[in-house]
């Protein structure tokens, strides 16, 4: 591996797991909320569970086969799961 493929394995198990885990965190946030949980219960189990799944995201960027997927589910499902909490709390209003 040359440097550049092992720095952006590493950007992508940094950046992409945040987004990833950020899009988890608000997406779970929501579907907490819809189902009646308080803001403050919800926010500490989805911060709770956070630390797990930034765990897997970092530990699955390096062990993938093909970076190009890392990005995509990393970065892209970070945002599409923060695109559909924001839908969520749109509609709840």
């Amino acid at each position: 591996m040359n440097r550049l493929h092992v720095a952006s394995r590493v950007a992508a198990s940094l950046l992409g797991g945040y987004a990833f885990v950020w899009g988890c965190v608000t997406l779970g946030i929501a579907l907490l909320l819809a189902t009646g949980m308080d803001y403050d219960n919800a926010r500490t189990l989805c911060n709770l569970l956070a630390f797990l799944v930034f765990l897997v995201c970092f530990c699955w960027a390096f062990a993938a086969a093909s970076l190009a997927r890392v990005w995509g589910v990393l970065a892209g499902g970070g945002a599409l799961m923060t695109g559909a909490a924001w839908l969520l709390l749109g509609a709840m209003r």
